[in-house]
């Protein structure tokens, strides 16, 4: 499955708010519980941090659908 491209205008988008804004999740307390429970990738790896900041060519992944951030 290929991935579904994302623009921001910005130097970095936080991964909580990537999640929301990509539809991977519907609300802001969803990507909280499922980052915080081990269930999304970045980058090929997990990533408990929603707060981290996600730049253009970052891959995020869930339940495998994966966005990669453009700029």
């Amino acid at each position: 499955m290929k991935p579904m491209k994302i623009q921001i205008n910005e130097e970095y988008i936080k991964l909580d708010s990537l999640m929301k804004f990509s539809g991977l999740c519907a609300t802001g307390g969803e990507a909280k519980y499922l980052i915080q429970n081990g269930e999304v990738w970045l980058n090929g790896e997990v990533c408990t941090q929603r707060g981290k900041k996600i730049r253009p060519g970052d891959c995020v992944t869930y339940q495998g659908r994966t966005v990669e951030v453009e700029e």
